[in-house]
């Protein structure tokens, strides 16, 4: 599977999958219910997936106008940590309010949750492209072309 099928089939299922996880967690760490807790999560999800595109769309655009294009470590690191602070700004109010728990148990709860994205991540990445085989991309050009026949 390959294109915009595949990017489309990977988003949900990431996000779906992750649900599987964290909604149970939540819901017997905060003792919120299921219900309250996939609400939060899912807004939560949302959240994310929308900071992302402005986060993206506002780092590329700072990144044309510098002198050099390349994404060095050092961009990459500023990529990163950017997305995740701002990222923090919009969630940990959500978790708190959602949850109704204070802002320093939102915070240790966005925190662990970092935490298991980046495990998580790693782990659903493998898994769909052992399941789906990996990108076209990564792909060598015979691959690719054997692959296309």
């Amino acid at each position: 599977m390959q294109g915009r099928k595949r990017k489309i089939v990977q988003a949900i299922s990431y996000e779906l999958l992750a649900l599987v996880f964290v909604v149970p967690a939540a819901a017997w760490v905060f003792g919120s219910g299921l219900a309250l807790s996939t609400l939060v999560a899912v807004a939560v999800s949302l959240t994310a997936v929308l900071w992302n595109m402005v986060f993206n769309s506002l780092f590329e655009a700072w990144e044309a106008r510098q002198r050099q294009p390349r994404r060095t470590l050092g961009r990459r690191v500023l990529h990163a940590l950017g997305f995740e602070v701002g990222l923090l700004l919009f969630t940990v109010p959500l978790i708190a309010y959602g949850l109704a728990i204070d802002w320093w148990q939102a915070l240790l709860a966005d925190f662990s949750l970092m935490l298991f994205f980046l495990v998580y991540a790693f782990v659903f990445q493998w898994g769909f492209d052992l399941l789906f085989g990996p990108p076209a991309a990564t792909l060598g050009a015979k691959t690719q072309l054997a692959s296309q026949a």
